[in-house]
């Protein structure tokens, strides 16, 4: 029904008639940005006490009335998605995640943590939705940020927006709050297909270039089961128009780009402060030759062109453009080469560990040769591939058809049946 809703909604803006009102003459906030945003957070145990009081959760599909908690970030995504469900007869309560880093690294991070809480409370108070504040700081810290600062230290390139959303949005929101409610809902673009059987596919968005299935495919069946991604059957210009039409104040907004939760972040600032810089030699991949000398390996990645300047020599610096081809974390040597388009095979093969598979099951034994469609990170690349199975089903060892721009240890790969995601691993190496 929140499909038929957003279908039915779009169709009346293609022939004119606007968007209804669903909570016309709903009290606008009189708060000014930030205002409240601490005394309305609570602890992540205290709102799931709350929710639980308020009643017990729906089991089955989806159906008209049903309890479902969206997950709201201030963005216009998020918000359409709420007034999708708010459309679709559903009771909604919104969820505003907070997390380490407004306390803690604030002076690393133009994060606009009042600004995104005062477009989150009026975006609620005009569709007459209860919004609350939660905090996830510490569970955000052990799960995802640890994760990221190990991984860099390690000279791999890890993804803080695939654990995000694994560990923290639809592990311990949904294991804790959302078991009060029928669906945990966010504004991601995905589409969910349920099938006979329970069995729940993650899909790709019909937005291609803004889908972001690969964040989501090391979710597991019983976490898919529980969600709804109401935004996913739409384009990204459709979602601003709806918004535009139903008049929410984010319809205008930019999208956010910073790493999940983190805010405006400089990357390479949050990496200095935990890990600080280690030098070592920038090394000529085909010759063995030093050409210059790194700030520390976690700063840079496999592929990476921008950025190696101002470590190369000035006799080598006019020689490029050069590319990252690998690292050795064990004598902090950052490969480059400048014949990176050559080096096929660093670019075709891999071995993807650690599988988690979103649609339940692997989709072959090990041992196994299947065809399938990989993507190493968000966007709208892929690559067709040969895959096998190995190390008992542990691991797949996978061949692209094409080169990729560089496969990076620590990436996750996701595998794809054509738009439906089979699940993920971690680029081994």
């Amino acid at each position: 029904n929140i499909l038929r809703t957003a279908q039915a909604l779009v169709a009346g803006m293609h022939a004119g008639q606007g968007v209804a009102k669903v909570a016309e003459g709903a009290e606008k906030p009189h708060k000014g940005p930030g205002e409240g945003l601490e005394a309305a957070t609570v602890s992540v145990e205290a709102a799931a006490g709350a929710a639980r009081l308020a009643g017990p959760a729906l089991a089955g599909a989806p159906a008209q009335g049903e309890r479902v908690a969206l997950l709201i970030s201030g963005g216009v995504d998020s918000s359409v998605a709420l007034h999708l469900l708010k459309a679709a007869g559903h009771d909604v309560h919104a969820f505003y995640l907070r997390v380490w880093l407004a306390d803690e690294m604030a002076d690393l991070s133009d994060c606009p943590w009042e600004e995104d809480w005062a477009y989150a409370s009026e975006v609620c108070a005009r569709l007459g939705v209860p919004l609350e504040a939660v905090s996830v700081q510490e569970e955000y810290w052990d799960r995802v940020v640890a994760y990221l600062v190990d991984e860099a230290r390690a000279g791999r390139t890890p993804n803080p927006d695939v654990m995000c959303n694994s560990r923290v949005k639809f592990g311990v929101f949904l294991d804790s709050i959302g078991q009060s409610y029928g669906r945990v809902a966010s504004g991601h673009y995905a589409r969910l297909r349920r099938g006979e059987g329970g069995r729940t596919e993650l899909v790709r968005a019909v937005d291609r270039h803004k889908d972001q299935s690969y964040f989501l495919s090391s979710l597991s069946q019983a976490q898919l089961s529980r969600l709804e991604f109401p935004i996913g059957g739409l384009t990204k210009p459709e979602v601003r128009r709806l918004a535009e039409a139903e008049g929410l104040p984010t319809s205008a907004r930019k999208d956010s780009q910073g790493v999940c939760f983190l805010g405006r972040l400089h990357f390479d600032e949050f990496l200095r402060h935990h890990l600080g810089e280690r030098p070592g030699p920038i090394v000529e991949w085909e010759t063995g030759e030093r050409v210059g000398t790194h700030r520390g390996i976690w700063f840079h990645t496999v592929g990476q062109r921008k950025g190696l300047g101002p470590g190369l020599a000035n006799a080598y610096a006019a020689k490029g453009p050069w590319h990252v081809v690998s690292k050795d974390p064990s004598g902090d040597v950052v490969f480059v080469s400048r014949r990176y388009w050559e080096i096929a095979d660093e670019r075709r093969e891999m071995e993807v560990a650690g599988l988690r598979w979103a649609s339940g099951a692997p989709p072959v034994a090990p041992g196994v040769e299947f065809r399938t469609e990989v993507q190493v990170r968000h966007g709208d690349s892929s690559h067709l591939a040969t895959a096998e199975l190995v190390r008992g089903g542990e691991a797949a060892r996978v061949v692209l058809d094409e080169p990729d721009k560089g496969l990076a240890p620590g990436q996750f790969a996701a595998f794809y049946d054509g738009d439906v995601c089979l699940g993920a691993g971690v680029i081994g190496g």
